[in-house]
């Protein structure tokens, strides 16, 4: 670990909602005494960077980051891409055979390699290509569309027929599915949703597994609620020591063969946070699937338990295990007694929402 000047958060092109920044600046302050250096706040674009700084961004970094001084991940917190497909879940899914339109970057080949580990689903760029995944797909039962930079499960919605399907993909932005792209999925019932992660920062790893819960965001749909996290120095073979039930080992073991054909496809990525959602379930026939829905290079909603995790295992250095975990309310509660307060307040769109953390022993 090099000694940095300060701590930079790095504003994201994408509007984010007040809470969201708030909790990012309590975690880059918190990430500034971890490191030893002053936490300088949001660097403002188009100013000079001089110095050797520590980084924070609000999401995936996209092409180019040398300008910022960063030499690689242990430089910051989250991730790096060339192209920005590449952040999101498009890259999830196969294209189809002859599609009509293709990011520049894609590489099928990954697809192909972790078809194994993901659930039946195409990735498309295009309205018409999206009409024909999705009419193949309904074959086998009911599907799910995604947009491919929703968090949360926000945005996504359950089709069941070829006039759902129509109706939905009517309802889209054409351009906006060029330049993103759009996911269709087989959709699971019952399903359960596996956190899979690692981060390294200040010359420590940590890996871990959780689950998520859902929660109500006060307009009847529901929502990512947090995460609860068991967390372990070292990097995934020390979480596979631990005694696992079958489905998380399941879970780890899918999220590291996506990881590694990843970076060995787009060996351009860097990330010092890396996080895999594995769901679990019964397909339209009750058969059990299991399969990554997606990746995160960046702060997300497990992050809050990751970085105050981190602070225990740096002062402690005979801690091998802990347990963290996130919660999120869209109601007025205050945190409980030994809970680490992230927010609570007024969200701008949904109304009251209450954050917080909490870390303790196994």
């Amino acid at each position: 670990m090099g000694s940095y000047d300060g701590l930079l958060l790095l504003p994201g092109t994408v509007r984010h909602m007040d809470h969201e920044r708030t909790v990012q600046r309590l975690l880059g302050e918190k990430l500034a005494k971890l490191l030893g250096c002053p936490f300088l706040g949001p660097h403002q674009p188009g100013t000079q960077i001089s110095g050797h700084h520590y980084f924070l961004p609000e999401d995936t970094m996209v092409g180019d980051v040398a300008a910022l001084g960063i030499d690689g991940p242990e430089d910051f917190f989250g991730g790096q891409v060339e192209h920005a497909f590449l952040a999101t879940k498009a890259i999830s899914h196969p294209s189809l055979d002859a599609p009509r339109h293709l990011p520049v970057g894609w590489s099928e080949r990954f697809a192909q390699q972790v078809e194994s580990v993901t659930l039946q689903g195409f990735s498309v760029f295009d309205l018409e290509d999206a009409a024909e995944a999705g009419q193949r797909l309904l074959r086998d039962g009911p599907i799910r569309l995604k947009p491919v930079d929703g968090t949360g499960g926000r945005g996504q919605q359950a089709v069941r027929s070829r006039t759902e399907l129509d109706n939905a993909l009517a309802a889209l932005d054409e351009q906006r599915v060029m330049e993103q792209g759009l996911v269709l999925e087989e959709d699971l019932q019952q399903p359960a949703t596996y956190s899979v992660g690692q981060i390294r920062v200040a010359g420590v790893t940590l890996s871990y597994h959780g689950t998520q819960q859902l929660t109500d965001d006060g307009q009847g749909n529901q929502v990512y609620g947090g995460s609860q996290l068991t967390l372990v120095r070292g990097d995934y073979l020390a979480l596979m020591t631990l005694d696992l039930p079958r489905a998380v080992r399941l879970a780890v073991q899918q999220a590291r063969i996506f990881e590694l054909a990843a970076l060995e496809v787009y060996p351009s990525i860097q990330a010092s946070r890396r996080n895999y959602d594995v769901a679990q379930g019964l397909n339209a026939q009750g058969q059990s699937r299991s399969g990554v829905l997606e990746q995160s290079w960046r702060v997300g909603g497990a992050s809050a338990a990751e970085i105050f995790a981190l602070e225990a295992f740096m002062n402690d250095a005979q801690l091998q295990t802990i347990q963290a975990s996130t919660h999120e309310y869209y109601r007025d509660v205050p945190p409980p007694a030994g809970a680490i307060c992230l927010y609570h307040g007024l969200d701008s769109k949904d109304g009251p929402l209450t954050k917080y953390v909490k870390v303790g022993p196994l």
